[in-house]
């Protein structure tokens, strides 16, 4: 049995993931980094002091599969980027080189993005046969649409097409949702709150930002914590800010994909778990008239998971 092991240590989840020769997912562990009640975040070095006591867990959770690994792959900077840093990933990399050398095992560091990208991809293959597509990857790290194509010195060549000029969509929902009173992050309970509510609309409008040099999303939020000020339903305020997102997505996207001439896009990230902002998109951009073809990773492979790492580890060793 060939197994392939992926390891992430993002800014606020400690994962690990296997899988086999086939590409089945047999391990996706994964552990939420702990926030206090009404933080908005935390700090790299309370980031990576939990991702180092993290790790051990996790990998007893997998433990017995040393013997069966073929490779191990890391996400060891955000992007695939030479100035690409974030301190978090140190964790996961430490980790990670430790046990390629202890069992002599091949080692192939990756970026978290591609990761994200890998396993979007897992459950729409039809995408490895594409040329080139879009990727939107929005998370709370990240705001970002690139354009995509099977890369040499990393598995994907990613080039950047429009990015946040300001705080990221996932920074949006948590600082809103946090000021509502909901736990960090809030994207998954600010999604229960409007579904336990029953709301689909709102008379509210949140004016989105788009132009060639990005998005913003800071006049979202000013706008989102004014209008909690003034008295206005805590449902009401997330619609209007889940669809200033999808809104925001839209027009980037409209533009983008008439530049490019692609209408291909891979929608990743926590963000597009969000099971509002999706049928928005997919109800403004699939139409016969406008012609694009949507993917989404499932919904437990959009947030933050080390399954896109372990299948990078697989590709990679297999080309």
């Amino acid at each position: 049995m060939k197994l392939y092991l992926g390891i992430d240590t993002s800014a606020y989840t400690t994962s690990l993931a296997v899988v086999d020769e086939e590409g089945n997912i047999l391990n996706d562990e994964r552990m939420l980094l702990n926030v206090p009640q009404g933080g908005r975040g935390l700090r790299q070095s309370e980031a990576v002091f939990q991702h180092i006591k993290n790790l051990p867990l996790l990998f007893a959770r997998i433990k017995g599969i040393s013997s069966h690994l073929e490779a191990i792959a890391v996400s060891d900077r955000p992007r695939p980027a030479e100035e690409s840093y974030m301190p978090v990933f140190k964790a996961g990399e430490t980790g990670g080189r430790i046990l390629s050398l202890a069992g002599n095992i091949p080692l192939y560091p990756v970026s978290h993005q591609e990761g994200h990208i890998m396993a979007g991809i897992w459950n729409n293959p039809v995408l490895l046969e594409k040329e080139e597509f879009l990727a939107v990857h929005f998370s709370g790290g990240t705001s970002e649409i690139l354009y995509v194509k099977r890369g040499k010195t990393s598995f994907f060549a990613i080039e950047e097409c429009l990015k946040g000029l300001d705080i990221h969509a996932g920074q949006l929902i948590d600082r809103v949702g946090v000021a509502m009173g909901l736990p960090f992050p809030a994207g998954k309970e600010m999604e229960k709150l409007l579904l336990a509510a029953g709301k689909n609309e709102t008379a509210l409008t949140i004016p989105s930002f788009v132009s060639r040099q990005g998005f913003s999303f800071s006049g979202a939020e000013t706008m989102a914590l004014k209008l909690l000020k003034k008295g206005y339903s805590r449902e009401d305020v997330a619609f209007a800010l889940l669809r200033v997102i999808a809104n925001t997505l839209e027009k980037a996207l409209l533009m983008i994909g008439e530049e490019r001439g692609v209408k291909d896009v891979l929608l990743v990230g926590g963000v597009m778990a969000n099971i509002f902002i999706k049928e928005r998109l997919i109800k403004r951009l699939m139409p016969k008239g406008v012609g694009f073809k949507l993917y989404f990773a499932y919904p437990h492979l959009s947030t933050d998971n080390a399954v896109g790492v372990a299948l990078l580890a697989r590709a990679w060793h297999k080309k």
